[in-house]
């Protein structure tokens, strides 16, 4: 595999505060689409930079499962594309009948949040509800069963959530009182219970009420509390819980001994936060240079990336991909399938610019595709 180093590493630009404010907000994808996960309603025709999706410049939040997309509009309303296999679309179709450019699901105005993750999606409502609907083989929908549902499932009948993320075959919810919950697969104790043993409805996290973020990777967990701590368990045959080893952990264990851990982002076998201070940290697997450091080693502990001081935004799935305080929006790892967006397929083990804009809001972690909003 090759690679490309920006020369004299990060690409410094300035953001001019004075730009008027932006009239809309539209999407824009690139990556693999044998699925039409790209929306662009064609199907075998991958991108290598970003192409907008339609015309509409009304997109808000994006997620993107392995080979599905999700996105929340300014009007509360929720659209899929991409594989259907498993019902990950919401749609109530056939699982055959995939979509290659966005579809509503259903006719609600209310969605607020969505997160996608493997072949299964997840949404929360403005209401606190929280809703599941795909692949369901290790009870991850959180319904109390492992059957697959085609439209959305209400988890449970609470209205307390306030955040939900799915990873490859697990949840996490917290609800607004600070307690976390999970469920799902739990073969390396990915749903921090001190065991092993799957659930296929919500369990707790600990007893503590003191959770503020949390996301999801293939086999493992990151959590923030309201204190700056950052905590990780589940797999960790590379590192990924930032423990300085390969020990997998069944509960949770803290990272380090820092209080300025902002968000986690979990990737696929890898892991990393921005802290307070605007710096970025990475760890885990680095086999295609997806940390950002400059090289294909793994860590097992937090690494900074660089010595910049201005990321506010990081979201990793099989690459890495964040956007600084100047809303310019960076990826590194492997570039198959033009999924960093460069306009050619060479992989970067330092974080790269996508275009010139600085004007990117929100990016979807990047599997096979990236998906990402910006301004006008």
């Amino acid at each position: 595999m090759s690679f490309r180093y920006p020369k004299g590493g990060f690409i410094q630009y300035f953001f001019d505060p004075l730009t008027a404010a932006p009239s809309g907000n539209p999407l824009y994808v690139w990556g693999a689409n044998n699925n039409g996960q790209l929306g662009l309603n064609d199907v075998n025709i991958n991108r290598s930079s970003p192409t907008q999706v339609g015309s509409l410049v009304t997109w808000s939040k994006v997620s993107t499962g392995y080979f599905h997309s999700l996105a929340v509009k300014t009007d509360g309303t929720l659209w899929s594309w991409g594989l259907n296999n498993y019902g990950q679309l919401g749609q109530n179709i056939s699982y055959a009948s995939n979509r290659s450019s966005p579809v509503q699901v259903g006719a609600l105005t209310t969605w607020s949040l969505v997160s996608s993750g493997g072949y299964t999606s997840a949404a929360l409502k403005t209401d606190g509800t929280i809703w599941t609907w795909g692949l369901n083989s290790y009870g991850q929908l959180g319904d109390n069963t492992r059957v697959n549902k085609s439209s959305p499932v209400q988890v449970g009948a609470l209205t307390t959530w306030a955040l939900v993320f799915i990873g490859g075959y697990a949840t996490a919810a917290i609800k607004t009182n600070g307690t976390m919950w999970a469920w799902g697969f739990n073969a390396y104790g990915t749903l921090g219970q001190n065991n092993t043993i799957d659930r296929s409805s919500p369990v707790q996290v600990g007893a503590l009420t003191t959770w503020s973020k949390v996301s999801v990777g293939q086999n493992f967990m990151s959590a923030v509390k309201t204190d700056g701590t950052l905590w990780s368990w589940g797999g960790n045959s590379q590192g990924q819980l930032g423990q300085n080893n390969t020990i997998d952990r069944s509960s949770p264990v803290q990272v380090g001994a820092g209080t300025t851990w902002l968000t986690p982002s979990c990737g696929l076998y890898f892991n990393g936060s921005i802290k307070t201070d605007g710096t970025l940290w990475m760890w885990g697997q680095n086999s295609s240079g997806q940390l950002g450091l400059n090289d294909t080693t793994g860590k097992s502990s937090p690494t900074q990336v660089g010595y910049d001081t201005t990321w506010s935004q990081l979201k990793n799935g099989i690459v890495m991909a964040a956007i600084k305080t100047n809303k310019s929006l960076w990826l590194s790892g492997s570039n198959a399938y033009g999924r960093l967006g460069t306009n050619n397929t060479i992989s970067y083990s330092s974080p790269v610019q996508v275009g010139d804009s600085f004007l990117w809001t929100n990016v979807s972690p990047p599997w096979y595709q990236t998906l990402a909003v910006r301004e006008l």
